[in-house]
């Protein structure tokens, strides 16, 4: 049964995050409030808990995960990124936004794309997943909550309990999130390409 965390959307409570990380850190699966919908993440290196995170959403390995990074320096380690993608990057972080980028060899083969050794990244704009990322000290493996066969994410913290209480070591629960997925933007190519139209709108960065 998925621990329940209550807390302050603004003020993170330190201590119900040391809780979560650690959960964390035992390969638990932990239901985390974004500024675009509900994520669940894992931590990065725990291969059992990647599994785990893919048969949650029934994806397979063709379906690019996504690294929430703290802030551009971190994204630097785990992405290869040129000047014109930094510029990019950086008017767009912190935010609703999800860029596939080249991996480095920091990735493990086993969450970058197959053939094309691609990982999503991306920096949220809200300050709990902020500060749980500050306890981990590293970036987490994660995947919009949209339950199997169904379109809509989830952005209710009492929903995801009801339908994942047996499936996630913990819920983080700070309030409502909007309902609305990442934009996913793909920076591999010559020109930026949207992938998915999400939250964030592509005219704000130039993008048509």
């Amino acid at each position: 049964m998925a621990l329940f965390f209550s807390i302050h959307p603004d003020n993170p409570q330190p201590r119900l995050l040391k809780q979560a990380a650690q959960w964390l850190s035992d390969g638990g699966l932990v239901a985390v409030p974004t500024d675009s919908s509900y994520a669940v993440v894992a931590h990065l290196d725990d291969k059992a808990a990647a599994d785990a995170l893919r048969r949650l959403r029934g994806l397979d390995e063709r379906h690019h995960l996504t690294l929430l990074c703290r802030d551009l320096a971190e994204i630097g380690q785990f992405a290869r990124v040129d000047n014109r993608q930094y510029r990019l990057l950086k008017a767009a972080t912190p935010g609703p936004w999800t860029f596939i980028l080249e991996a480095t060899r920091e990735v493990p083969r086993r969450v970058s794309h197959p053939s094309r050794k691609t990982i999503g990244i991306r920096v949220p704009q809200h300050a709990v997943t902020l500060a749980l990322l500050e306890q981990v000290g590293a970036p987490l493996l994660s995947t919009t909550l949209i339950p199997k066969d169904e379109d809509e994410a989830l952005n209710d913290a009492e929903d995801i309990r009801d339908r994942y209480a047996h499936d996630l070591a913990a819920i983080i629960d700070a309030g409502a999130c909007p309902q609305s997925p990442t934009t996913v933007i793909d920076l591999t190519g010559d020109e930026p390409a949207v992938l998915r139209r999400g939250r964030g709108d592509p005219a704000t960065l130039g993008l048509v």
